[in-house]
């Protein structure tokens, strides 16, 4: 996997970016989603191809009349699937498999219906997130095995799911009724692809939705797609032969500079961003050559986190930081020390490890630092900032970090002095009051304790400390983050 240099750009660039390129612009087979009559969906046809050549699952969220439904259907009348479309909130379990009737040998057998699930080719579970809790446990296997009461579905190859947004963590908007997906099966979705919004679309593009006929996709349309996906298929094995290990490394690290962030990933999740990422790469090549492989790892795992269909936000800056320092190292040896120090999730950890590798350059060195010091609370971070100063180590940092540490430290070696006019009834009075209580516990012929108190007092002053609870975790966290530094 070579390197490339990365380019900061937003979602709308993301989506501005030509499907076109490689001496064949224009082709047919590089639109096959515009030719369905989808509009908006340029910037997710690698993802979409992808999840379509490897047949993994697929769900897309989105508002309403985002035309997820649609997309879901005419993908399967165009490759010329049978296919069933299930409203998940309407559904049970009968509907699935037909009606248990008693056979030979004490056997169940199902009286096949119309709308069964068997010997389907597609499934298309619509407002999968308004369903029961037992019914998707009962769509769990489908999705995940393809099988339904211990058998298995044969010809099934596609499990596609739609619903709208749950509630988030963050309070945005949501649809009433529309709940967050169980863990476990939002994580056997490979592909949760988030649909294009009304105003997210060009002015082209909304103007194609108000003309559109709804009934009839474009001439050729069927083998437009065909073509797209018989080329990605071609192209996986050649592009996994050539990117496996060099994908392999950069999702072990995305992974836990990911964890690092508090977006936390399962295992399988991990072997899913590989596949995902290889399948995407191969797309991206078919439709848009001008895509750069870290672009179209980007892609790939914007659009395969499950957290969405958990209601959960996915701070998209972290992710963007996560994946640009993931693909750095994607060509570090495995034995270069920097590797494990970004790779340890324990900040503490982190340092104690950086603080051991004096072959670190200043500037890895700096980033790793001021990384630990911007994610320790106080206390722990007071004592960072100490042991920094006190191994003489700081002489390793960018003059930036280093005087910014220093400011801290003046505060930390010797008595802050400050003033400030509190009212009785205040909560900064109270939290004084917390801290001259936490400070007439501590032994003033041990020398840390003075660093301690000095350390307290000047995140006060600072006002990083507001309230008594604060003060009381400060405290404790400079003493176990001290002893930690020093082996105690």
């Amino acid at each position: 996997m070579s390197r490339v240099e990365e380019r900061r750009r937003t979602h709308a660039a993301d989506r501005a970016q030509p499907l076109t390129g490689g001496g064949q612009e224009g082709a047919e087979w590089r639109r096959p989603f515009s030719r369905l009559g989808l509009q908006g969906l340029n910037h997710l046809a690698p993802v979409l191809l992808a999840a379509l050549a490897t047949e993994e699952p697929l769900l897309l969220i989105g508002p309403h009349g985002t035309a997820k439904s649609l997309l879901l259907t005419r993908i399967a009348a165009a490759l010329g699937l049978e296919f069933r479309h299930y409203n998940a909130s309407l559904l049970n379990f009968d509907d699935l498999i037909g009606f248990p009737v008693p056979a030979t040998g004490g056997r169940l057998e199902y009286l096949r219906t119309p709308g069964a699930v068997w010997g389907a080719g597609a499934v298309i579970f619509d407002e999968i997130s308004r369903c029961r809790p037992d019914i998707q446990n009962k769509l769990f296997p489908i999705i995940h095995e393809r099988k339904v009461q211990g058998l298995t579905l044969d010809g099934l190859r596609y499990r596609w799911a739609a619903m709208n947004p749950p509630s988030t963590d963050d309070g945005d908007a949501a649809y009433v009724g529309s709940e967050p997906l169980d863990a476990a099966l939002a994580d056997r979705f490979t592909f949760v692809v988030e649909m294009p919004a009304w105003m997210a679309l060009t002015e082209a593009e909304q103007l194609a939705v108000i003309k559109a006929d709804e009934d009839t996709p474009q001439p050729g349309a069927a083998r437009c797609l065909a073509d797209a996906l018989a080329r990605t298929r071609a192209m996986l094995p050649t592009i996994r032969g050539r990117l496996a290990d060099g994908i392999a490394s950069y999702i072990r690290t995305l992974v836990a500079l990911l964890a690092q962030a508090q977006i936390e990933l399962s295992p399988r999740r991990a072997g899913m961003l590989f596949r995902t990422v290889l399948a995407v790469r191969a797309s991206a090549e078919a439709l848009a050559p001008a895509l750069t492989e870290s672009d179209a790892a980007l892609l790939a795992v914007r659009n395969a986190l499950p957290q969405r269909a958990q209601g959960l936000t996915v701070s998209d800056v972290k992710l963007l930081a996560a994946h640009r320092e993931a693909w750095r190292l994607a060509n570090v040896p495995s034995d270069d020390p920097l590797k494990a120090i970004l790779c340890a999730r324990d900040p503490v950890e982190r340092l104690l490890l950086a603080v051991a590798t004096p072959r670190l350059s200043r500037s890895d060195f700096s980033s790793v630092a001021a990384d630990v010091l911007a994610q320790l609370p106080p206390g722990a971070r007071d004592a960072a900032i100490v042991h920094l100063f006190e191994t003489g180590t700081v002489g390793r940092l960018s003059a930036a970090v280093a005087a910014q540490a220093a400011q801290t430290y003046r505060d930390i070696a010797s008595p802050p002095k400050f003033t400030e006019s509190l009212h009785a009834s205040s909560e900064r009075f109270k939290t004084w009051n917390r801290i001259k209580d936490l400070l007439s516990r501590l032994n003033p012929s041990e020398p840390r304790e003075h660093l301690r108190a000095n350390a307290l007092a000047g995140a006060f002053a600072r006002k990083e400390i507001v309230t008594p609870t604060d003060a009381e975790t400060a405290f404790h966290a400079f003493h176990a983050t001290d002893a930690r530094l020093w082996g105690g």
